[in-house]
């Protein structure tokens, strides 16, 4: 398509929407595994702790690609960094569908979390390149593309999984990269780099960044955090709720996915109204969810009413704290939206894989009361950075 995007000047239907469903598309390779985990355990025979790990590598893949792929984003054509990562998501999905043992699955699931970081190299696109006053509600629709595709990845590998099995829907996710690379290669221009360096000037650039502007680093740490509660209840739902007394199967907990559809419809009108209430007390609201949700969990945790209710409301937190926080990093510098992307990111995912890893341990120490305390941990962490921080944002 030969179009050119301005700074600022808006961003068309055709190429907005586009981001959106790719972004949703693209992110749900690294949550397929989430409700297939006890399936790829009993298969091949390893404990829940090293399942678990499966999880966690994609997580830390997914940080490794938001801190060394996204970046290349202000150096180099996005739409070709674009289609290199959708070529090796298919070789890395196919991997994991013919892995004969959990070692090659581990080592796929990692490229396969580094190759899925395509949705923040959208993200910048819209922040850059939208009006200003459709800036925050452009973000919003990408991130909420982004959630339904977290959301629907669930549900869809989890009834793919019992009826097909859980290889079979690694197969099919390949086949929709190879789709839907041929859809962005199509609609997306080419937007031209802003950075002109070499690739060590780029990764240094980050560090003053990071020295550069406090707020980033507050962004960053506090909004990490509250993604590594959100992930300690994923990262161990499924093996809660393969024990009495519910004994469900991956179809089950797929579904419950679903009830995180709150959390996808909240971000759009998160991204509208950060401007007119101010980042603070959306990170206050988020907090205060999350350990709501956290309590229903716990003292709930053998009725599906409390687990459901648990899980829409942690949905909702997790959305006031990302994206008041995602949507505000991009106005402290716009010419290196890809570079303070990346900052806010991969601090957020090594939170994420922070609480899948203290999950998991706590998991196989205490149970769900393990679990359950981590989220809160993580929680009050995140709670703490807003109180306590200096810089007031």
């Amino acid at each position: 398509m030969k179009q050119t995007l301005k700074e600022d000047g808006g961003l068309p239907p055709l190429i907005l929407w586009t981001l959106s469903i790719v972004a949703g598309i693209s992110i749900a390779n690294i949550y397929y595994n989430q409700p297939l985990l006890n399936m790829i355990r009993h298969e091949l025979g390893v404990s829940e702790f090293t399942t678990n790990l499966i999880a966690m590598v994609t997580q830390i893949g997914y940080a490794l690609g938001l801190l060394f792929v996204v970046p290349l984003g202000d150096m180099y054509k996005r739409k070709k960094i674009i289609i290199i990562n959708f070529s090796l998501l298919v070789v890395s999905l196919i991997g994991i569908a013919a892995a004969p043992n959990i070692h090659i699955i581990l080592a796929a699931s990692l490229i396969t979390g580094i190759c899925s970081v395509i949705p923040q190299i959208f993200v910048p696109i819209a922040a850059l390149y939208s009006k200003p006053e459709n800036k925050g509600r452009n973000v919003g629709l990408i991130i909420s593309g982004l959630l339904s595709g977290i959301l629907v990845s669930r549900v869809i590998s989890g009834l793919v999984g019992e009826l097909f099995g859980w290889r079979e829907m690694y197969y099919i996710a390949a086949v929709l990269m190879v789709a839907y690379g041929l859809i962005v290669y199509t609609v997306l221009p080419d937007i031209q780099p802003t950075f002109k360096g070499k690739y060590t000037e780029l990764m240094k650039s980050l560090v003053s960044l990071l020295k550069d502007f406090p707020a980033l680093r507050i962004y960053s740490v506090r909004a990490g955090f509250a993604f590594g509660s959100f992930l300690s209840m994923w990262a161990c739902l499924a093996f809660k709720m393969g024990q009495a007394p519910f004994f469900a199967s991956s179809d089950v907990v797929g579904m419950l996915g679903l009830c995180g559809v709150a959390g996808a419809m909240t971000a759009s009108l998160v991204g509208k109204y950060v401007r007119k209430v101010g980042v603070r007390p959306f990170n206050y609201w988020g907090c205060g969810l999350i350990l709501s949700a956290w309590t229903l969990l716990y003292f709930g945790g053998n009725y599906y009413t409390a687990i459901i209710a648990g899980i829409i409301i942690i949905d909702i937190g997790i959305q006031f704290i990302q994206l008041s926080n995602q949507s505000s990093i991009f106005e402290l510098c716009p010419s290196a939206s890809n570079r303070v992307n990346t900052i806010f990111m991969t601090t957020y995912f090594i939170g994420g894989s922070l609480g899948t890893f203290l999950s998991g341990t706590a998991w196989q120490l205490f149970g769900w009361a393990g679990t359950a305390g981590v989220g809160v941990l993580l929680c009050c962490a995140s709670l703490s950075v807003t109180l306590f921080s200096k810089v007031k944002v």
